[in-house]
């Protein structure tokens, strides 16, 4: 049985991804919070709406969580996200030290923690971090498979 500890996070980081909608970006959305339990990062895909090809949602939001610790090691902290991470957001997650992932829906086209890859749990990674997936995984993946079928 999945853990309902962060579906109150994981509902927010959904209407995160559903605002990404607006800029035509694929909707997620990822939310960081620290060891005593506040919001401190905010971020849905702005690839589109930026024209840059870094702004996945866990990038922005990690880039904001480390503005306000004024600090780049996020130790303790939580990313919720939408989507299983690719491997750049997985890359950036080791290297901000964020304690917990959380994540909804598997990605099994370019998911690197589990999917297709599993960086953030190799055994050679510097870091560990604590992975818990499927977190209100069908609203997840549901938002995710209506954006790609109106697409076609």
């Amino acid at each position: 049985m999945i853990d309902k500890k962060y579906d109150r996070a994981m509902a927010q980081a959904i209407e995160l991804a559903r605002a990404a909608l607006a800029t035509g970006d694929v909707p997620v959305g990822a939310l960081v919070i620290n060891p005593q339990g506040e919001i401190v990062g905010l971020g849905k895909n702005l690839r589109e709406a930026d024209s840059d090809p870094t702004a996945h949602a866990e990038i922005v939001a990690i880039r904001e969580a480390g503005s306000a610790a004024t600090n780049w090691r996020l130790d303790g902290h939580t990313l919720v996200v939408t989507l299983e991470p690719c491997a750049m957001c997985a890359g950036a997650i080791a290297q901000s030290r964020i304690s917990t992932l959380v994540f909804g829906a598997w990605d099994e086209k370019a998911g690197a923690v589990g999917s297709v890859w599993d960086l953030l749990r190799d055994p050679r990674s510097p870091h560990s971090t604590e992975v818990i997936a499927g977190v209100m995984e069908s609203e997840c993946a549901a938002l995710l498979q209506e954006f790609f079928r109106n697409l076609r």
